[in-house]
């Protein structure tokens, strides 16, 4: 009787990158996966680190304010051309380019989380076009899937105002100490659900096209 063919150890061995290694979700962008590498009551910015799939300590929060939601990346996005060019033909500006990390995404949760590095279901209500250095930096605003609190929002226009201008604030200051003369960030505006969901299709071609065949990517 002949022997059946040794498996790979490799994929039991090794958890997936975070980025590479995670579906997006078989119902995106509708519903997408996020992975969460910083929660409001962080006084550390984490980040994923791009080589290993490692959250690493990106830098100590300065000042005083912190994320007002939990705060990661979409996993298989890249902002590259594709949504560098979506952010210029939007806000009437001129080659803009992808900042080349994943799609950022902020969920909204009634719930207190303590730390990162976890995976959920998040739901696309809107986003924020931000350029970062002069660089397409979106940040997709998304709730928990089945959220008691959040969970019934559907478009940006469910969210209340106080809460938005609380992500634009701190996505205004969070680089910059105080009495800086030249802000690194601005915010050119606040988008719908539908239009998050064109913003997150792009950054998956942007994601294909740099890294084809990566993983199976979706």
């Amino acid at each position: 009787m002949a022997e059946s063919p040794r498996r790979d150890p490799m994929p039991m061995t090794f958890k997936p990158h975070p980025w590479h290694g995670i579906p997006i979700g078989p119902k995106a962008p509708e519903i997408v996966t996020a992975y969460i590498e910083i929660v409001p009551t962080d006084t550390v910015k984490y980040e994923i680190d791009k080589v290993t799939g490692y959250l690493k300590v990106d830098r100590p929060q300065k000042y005083s304010n912190v994320c007002p939601s939990l705060y990661g990346l979409i996993p298989r996005t890249l902002c590259a051309e594709r949504v560098g060019e979506f952010c210029s033909e939007r806000a009437g500006r001129k080659d803009v380019p992808g900042d080349g990390d994943p799609m950022d995404v902020c969920v909204l949760s009634e719930r207190n989380f303590t730390h990162g590095n976890f995976l959920l279901r998040a739901v696309p209500i809107g986003g924020l076009r931000m350029l970062d250095k002069g660089q397409a930096d979106d940040k997709i605003i998304a709730v928990l899937d089945g959220d008691v609190g959040y969970g019934s929002w559907k478009d940006i226009e469910d969210c209340p105002k106080g809460l938005v201008e609380r992500l634009r604030h701190y996505f205004l200051t969070y680089k910059e100490p105080p009495g800086a003369h030249r802000p690194v960030t601005e915010i050119l505006d606040v988008y719908d659900a539908a239009e998050a969901r064109l913003v997150i299709e792009r950054s998956r071609e942007d994601y294909r096209s740099h890294f084809p065949g990566m993983f199976g990517a979706e």
